[in-house]
């Protein structure tokens, strides 16, 4: 479909080495998925970048921020992309809806689709749809639809589509994005669950108590956050009530936060648990493990220009931790002396640090026993409406207009 006529071989051999890469790391494993990303010119969809950052296989090409700084759009990494794609299973004759525009994984899209398929791309802003529009049609791919419109809404004259592919991080699952699918239909989205970001390919399941979506695969991966209705911001707690150390909650703050305005005032608890990872392990199942198992799970960073040493997180961006009443603990690590693995710690401050640290490091040694290595947990998205009794989970977290539960499967 492309009618670009001259392509810099250079181009050409680093697009063949991030697929080599992606097809050697287990993110591209389909024959049609690795035919159109060595097909369609990467480079050509994100002007004005050097075509070694246009290849970069695990990095983003940041396309649009605020005056913050702030990311609002962005072609995501190749790597992002492969997984997505492989998640929706796309094949020919299938109608495609993406949300969250680019060009790009349009014109993917687009090639996996063929002539007897069609594909929606929506997005909230006009800047954006503007230059994917311009990009699309440049490159012989005219029969993308673009749309600019809040796609929390429902899509005019869209019809039921096959695939709902969500290229931007959603909090929550709005009615419309499942309405528009066809029965049997899927549903990819980058979801975000007490602070962590999963991409979830859902399908449709009808129960006996009425239709829900269940997770077939969730896969670790961070994106720019959605714009419009169906926006959320993290809630920021600032212990102390100075901005050093922040804890971010998803789903609203602890009923009493001032009780921990005095945990910092005493000392610091710390502890090693034993527990080690290697240094290239997937953490997805110990992050999944706290956020299921901790009440108070949230995130903990600490701005690096007001650091006193009051904390101190191996990762001062973003370190998982937990609220228990007047109390906060979070995860530390250090390397082993083979230096090929890190052991897991945990701080804690406040008048019951000890007692919080203690079922800290209980949770990571229940997931070193039972989880590691293991399954993640099943995903399922019920209604707002939907009572506690018809929902399967260990952990149920509300949202607006669904209900999200995590179940572990059995053993």
């Amino acid at each position: 479909m492309t009618n670009t006529t001259v392509e810099p071989d250079e181009a050409t051999r680093l697009r063949n080495k991030v697929v080599d890469e992606l097809r050697a790391d287990g993110n591209i494993s389909s024959p049609e998925v690795e035919a159109v990303m060595r097909k369609v010119p990467r480079h050509e969809f994100t002007p004005g970048t050097p075509l070694d950052k246009a290849y970069e296989t695990y990095a983003a090409v940041i396309t649009k921020t605020d005056e913050h700084g702030v990311q609002l759009s962005s072609v995501s990494a190749p790597q992002i992309q492969a997984m997505m794609l492989e998640q929706s299973k796309v094949r020919p004759g299938m109608r495609v809806l993406e949300i969250g525009s680019g060009g790009l994984n349009a014109a993917y899209l687009s090639e996996l689709v063929g002539e007897d398929g069609e594909v929606v791309t929506v997005d909230i802003d006009p800047t954006v749809t503007e230059r994917a529009q311009q990009l699309l049609s440049e490159h012989g791919y005219d029969k993308v639809r673009v749309v600019t419109a809040d796609a929390a809404e429902p899509i005019p004259d869209l019809g039921e589509v096959d695939v709902v592919l969500v290229t931007v991080g959603a909090w929550d699952i709005p009615p419309a994005w499942i309405s528009q699918l066809k029965p049997g239909g899927r549903l990819v989205v980058p979801l975000r669950m007490r602070g962590l970001t999963r991409s979830i390919a859902f399908t449709q399941v009808t129960g006996e108590h009425g239709a829900y979506l269940e997770s077939e695969s969730a896969l670790i991966c961070g994106f720019v956050p959605m714009q419009g209705a169906a926006a959320h911001r993290e809630e920021l707690l600032l212990v102390n009530g100075t901005p050093e150390v922040g804890l971010k909650f998803d789903d609203g703050l602890p009923a009493d936060p001032h009780r921990l305005d005095n945990a910092v005032t005493t000392p610091r608890h710390e502890m090693w648990t034993g527990v080690t990872v290697g240094l290239q392990e997937l953490l997805d199942t110990l992050q999944m493990t706290m956020a299921i198992d901790l009440p108070g799970f949230c995130t903990m960073a600490v701005d690096p220009d007001l650091d006193t040493g009051l904390v101190a997180p191996t990762n001062k961006r973003f370190a998982l931790a937990a609220v228990e009443d007047d109390s906060f603990a979070y995860l530390v690590t250090r390397r082993t002396e083979d230096n090929k693995h890190v052991e897991y710690g945990v701080h804690a401050l406040g008048p019951n640090a000890k007692q919080l640290a203690d079922k800290v490091a209980d949770v990571l040694r229940g997931w070193e026993s039972t989880r590691r290595g293991g399954p993640s947990p099943v995903i399922r998205v019920y209604p707002a409406s939907t009572p506690d009794d018809q929902i399967r989970a260990d952990r149920v977290i509300d949202k607006v207009h669904s209900r999200i539960s995590l179940s572990w499967p059995p053993a």
